[in-house]
């Protein structure tokens, strides 16, 4: 089994191309999986669609929710679609296994006026201050995901360009326009970016801690968006990706086209970009009383 899993790992590695974050979790997946079937003495390479329906009712039952029970399926999927190609398996066991419905969560939207609030708010007088409020102008103007936005490296940046180089899920790569606000926050950061003592190996990142002279974390981008919205009267719960959201939905407010905007998300699939396809009522009933031919007056 060791052999098995060490061979499926470097499958998701070198030929899915899976991030840290994803491979960790498809083998903490699988791992639930093998211990189930271990419990149940059922051999996993003679399993049916059947042994995997009860995997998923003995995950329910400890009280996993379905959105993580759909998560999980997935790596167990992805494990025996690599051990049908290994040759373990010649027929794939989950071809037919179906994850829980669930129900599109739509997250808060800011008005571009919460935007410049929460951005208001920021002291831009400190290093820590002025990087913060690039970044959330970069999460916004071009956006991007919290981790892309960590990852971000000063090669990437093509300002006489007006864009981006972005290195999403799975290392690939997409470019994305880049706003003149976000681009004089960027260079106003690099004032403050200049005069930081970085750690060896750190130097191409974007944005750097001033305390640990290293790339920002994924927590601290979150923690301090938190404070600042906090901070501006902003009642909503948001966080990083609500920088994003806000980004896809505004622009198809504005009328861009729902294929453009996947591309600068860098969604393989149209039907995850459809998420962002909800539009403010007030903004829907504008436009249908604006537009519509029996609402307009002779």
């Amino acid at each position: 089994m060791n052999s098995i899993l060490k061979k499926y790992k470097s499958y998701i590695t070198l030929e899915q191309g899976l991030s840290n974050n994803t491979r960790e979790a498809y083998l903490h997946d699988v791992e639930k999986l093998l211990t189930y079937f271990e419990d149940e003495k059922i051999d996993f390479l003679k399993v049916e669609l059947d042994h995997f329906h009860s995997f998923a009712a003995a995950l329910m039952d400890v009280g996993i929710g379905e959105r993580s029970i759909a998560r999980i399926l997935s790596g167990v999927r992805s494990f025996y679609k690599f051990l049908v190609l290994d040759g373990y398996l010649e027929q794939d066991p989950t071809e037919l296994l179906e994850s829980p419905k669930i129900g599109k969560h739509l997250p808060e939207v800011l008005s571009v006026e919460e935007i410049d609030a929460i951005e208001g708010i920021i002291d831009v007088s400190t290093p820590e201050g002025q990087r913060d409020r690039a970044a959330i102008e970069v999460l916004y103007s071009c956006g991007l995901r919290v981790s892309e936005l960590c990852n971000l490296l000063l090669s990437d940046l093509y300002l006489d360009e007006v864009f981006l180089r972005v290195t999403g899920k799975g290392n690939k790569q997409r470019l994305v326009p880049i706003s003149e606000r976000a681009i004089r926050e960027l260079k106003a950061w690099f004032a403050f970016r200049n005069s930081i003592n970085i750690k060896p190996g750190e130097e191409d990142y974007v944005f750097i801690s001033a305390a640990r002279k290293k790339h920002l974390s994924r927590i601290t981008v979150f923690h301090n968006i938190k404070v600042y919205a906090e901070q501006a009267g902003i009642q909503k719960t948001i966080s990083p990706h609500t920088f994003r959201h806000s980004f896809a939905t505004h622009l198809l407010e504005g009328g861009a086209n729902l294929r453009a905007i996947q591309t600068m998300l860098g969604h393989e699939s149209i039907s995850t970009t459809e998420i962002y396809t909800h539009i403010d009522r007030r903004f829907l009933r504008d436009q249908i009383l604006q537009h519509f031919p029996r609402n307009q007056k002779d």
